[in-house]
C-alpha cells in the first residue's frame, strides 16, 4: 500500500467491500490484516473493517490474524463466539481487552495476544477455549489482577513473554494447570507466587526472570524451576546478582543434575560464574558436554579462566568434552 493515492485507497475500500459482503457467500479459511490499514483508516476513507471481520466470521473463517494500531469499537464481540475459529492471533498496541459474558470458542487451537492489556475477564475467555494447544501473551501485561490462572488439559505450548519490570508481575501469582505442555517459554520479573502442575510432558523450556536480589524472591523463582524439574531441555537467563551471590556449595543437589544432565551451554560467560561451574562439575555424573562463550573476557582474563577450568574437579564418569567460545 506504499505510494498509494487516495483513488487506490477507494478502489481498495470498495473492492474489499464487494469481495467480502455478498449474501452469496463462498467459505473462506484464513483473514489478515496488518498494521498498515490503519494510517488509511481515517475521515477521508472510513474503512469498514468491524463489517469486513464479521463478514470473515459469517463465511466460517478459521483463521484469523489482526495487526491494529488500535481496536476501539473495530473488534466485533461475535469474534470471541465463533465457533469455525481455528487459530486467532492479535496483534493490538496498548489495547485494553474485555471479553464479553458469553465468550466461547470452542474449536480454537491457537490463540496469540501481542503488546495488550487484560484484566479479570481473560479468565473468561481462557476457560472458555476447550481444545486450546498453543497460547501466548507476548509483550503483554496484566492490569488489577491478583492470580493468573491458566487451567487447561489440552494445552501443548504456553509462551507468557510480559514486558519485563513495567508488568507488575510481583502483584500477581501464577498458576499452570497444563500436564500436557510440551515447551514453556516465560519472562517476566519474579512473580508474587507461582503453583505448577507435574509437567511430566514437557520437552523444551525457555525461563528469563529478573528481580531475584532478594532472599524472597530468589525462593519463588526456585518454586517456578521446581515445577518444571520434568523438562529434557532447560534455556534460563537470569541476574547477574543472583549468580555472584549464590552460595553454590550449600544448595541442594536435584536428582535430574546428578543423573540426567549430559550438556551444559554457558553464555556471556564472566569470572564471577567459576563457582557455578565448579558445582555443575561436582555433581552432574554423566555429564558429556560443557560449553563456555567468553566473549564477555579480556585475553588476560579468558587465559586465566581456562586455566581455573581445567583445574576443577569432574565427577562425570563420562568423556567430558569442553568447549570454549572466544
Amino acid at each position: 500500500m506504499s505510494g498509494w493515492t487516495d483513488r487506490n485507497m477507494d478502489s481498495f475500500k470498495n473492492f474489499v467491500d464487494r469481495l467480502l459482503k455478498p449474501h452469496d457467500q463462498v467459505r473462506l479459511d484464513c483473514f489478515r490484516l496488518s498494521h498498515e490499514i490503519c494510517s488509511w483508516n481515517d475521515g477521508d476513507h472510513d474503512f469498514d473493517i468491524s463489517g469486513w471481520i464479521c463478514a470473515a466470521l459469517c463465511r466460517g473463517v478459521k483463521e484469523i490474524e489482526l495487526q491494529l494500531s488500535y481496536l476501539d469499537d473495530i473488534l466485533p464481540a461475535v469474534l470471541f463466539t465463533c465457533r469455525s475459529l481455528v487459530t486467532l492471533k492479535l496483534d493490538a498496541v496498548g489495547h485494553k481487552f474485555k471479553f464479553p459474558s458469553d465468550v466461547c470458542l470452542g474449536n480454537l487451537k491457537t490463540l496469540h495476544f501481542r503488546d495488550s492489556f487484560f484484566g479479570d475477564s481473560i479468565h473468561r475467555l481462557i476457560s472458555n477455549c476447550h481444545v486450546l494447544e498453543d497460547m501466548a501473551f507476548i509483550e503483554c501485561d496484566f492490569y488489577n489482577i491478583s492470580k493468573i490462572n491458566i487451567q487447561i488439559p489440552s494445552l501443548k505450548r504456553l509462551i507468557l513473554d510480559f514486558d519485563l519490570g513495567e508488568s507488575g508481575g510481583l502483584n500477581y501469582v501464577v498458576v499452570i494447570n497444563a500436564p500436557n505442555l510440551v515447551y514453556f517459554q516465560y519472562t517476566d520479573v519474579v512473580a508474587k507466587g507461582y503453583t505448577l502442575s507435574t509437567m511430566k510432558s514437557l520437552e523444551k523450556a525457555h525461563i528469563t526472570i529478573c528481580g531475584c536480589d532478594t532472599i524472597d524472591s530468589q525462593t519463588i523463582a526456585t518454586h517456578l524451576i521446581q515445577g518444571i524439574c520434568n523438562m529434557r531441555s532447560l534455556h534460563l537467563t537470569i541476574n547477574e546478582e543472583v549468580v555472584a551471590g549464590t552460595q553454590w556449595k550449600a544448595l541442594e543437589v536435584p536428582s535430574c543434575l546428578s543423573f540426567h544432565l549430559k550438556e551444559i551451554e554457558i553464555s556471556s560467560f564472566n569470572t564471577h560464574m567459576i563457582e557455578m561451574v565448579s558445582y555443575f562439575l561436582d555433581n552432574a555424573m554423566i555429564l558429556e558436554k560443557l560449553i563456555i562463550s567468553m566473549d564477555a573476557l579480556t585475553v588476560t582474563q579468558e587465559k586465566k579462566t581456562r586455566n581455573q577450568l581445567l583445574q576443577l574437579v569432574k565427577s562425570s564418569k563420562k568423556c567430558l568434552k569442553l568447549v570454549v567460545i572466544l
